[in-house]
């Protein structure tokens, strides 16, 4: 994980991890606004109203800042599958996990937004996190939905689309959400929207995963 400049030089004192603080909340504004490329050191500083050279003590290369941000956002992300539980119920735990999903689409937009911009741009910070730890644990929960269907306690489905289908799904009402209030329309686009949402998938996952009789 990235360690800010000031940590590495001496114990921080409060001010100086809120100036840390303060950095980070600018620069994910910038970033998920702009993606990596299109963001700048002197955009940070604008956004987080300190000098540039008072910035730059604290981190010191935009690369810095943006790999502590996405350091955050991966364990984040993670938090929710590691939660889905081999000795639970299905439909409980695959509800749960829903619900987790949209929870973090409605707390953490910008976040989402970080991650798929860092994605769209061909994950060039964090392939080795997509390809090692998070291909590690989506093996390990394929590997429980599989169990589960072999049980007859769902209907049998790739266990990678389901978690696919769940991801895309769910961070759409981040990712896209001017365009989701936009057509939802006023009456509609309140925070309810989230647990209609949550209603929604539910019914459209669940009813697509009822185990049938003789499959």
């Amino acid at each position: 994980m990235a360690v800010p400049r000031a940590a590495k030089t001496q114990r921080r004192t409060r001010i100086q991890e809120e100036k840390e603080e303060r950095i980070l909340d600018a620069a994910l504004d910038v970033f998920s606004s702009n993606g990596f490329r299109g963001s700048t050191i002197d955009q940070i500083a604008e956004a987080a109203g300190m000098s540039k050279p008072n910035l730059l003590y604290y981190f010191r290369t935009k690369e810095a800042i943006h790999r502590q941000l996405i350091d955050r956002v991966l364990f984040t992300w993670l938090e929710p599958l590691q939660a889905f539980d081999a000795e639970g119920r299905p439909e409980s735990e695959i509800r749960s996990y829903i619900r987790r999903k949209l929870e973090m689409a409605r707390d953490f937009p910008r976040e989402s937004r970080l991650f798929a911009n860092e994605v769209l741009q061909g994950a060039p910070h964090i392939e080795d996190e997509l390809k090692g730890p998070l291909k590690e644990l989506v093996d390990e929960k394929a590997e429980v939905i599989r169990t589960w269907a072999r049980a007859g306690k769902i209907a049998k489905c790739d266990p990678y689309h389901l978690i696919f289908s769940i991801w895309s799904t769910t961070q759409h009402y981040a990712d896209f959400d001017v365009q989701v209030r936009a057509v939802l329309g006023q009456a509609s686009a309140g925070e309810g929207r989230f647990e209609d949402a949550a209603r929604f998938l539910e019914q459209l996952f669940m009813d697509g995963l009822r185990a049938r009789a003789g499959k």
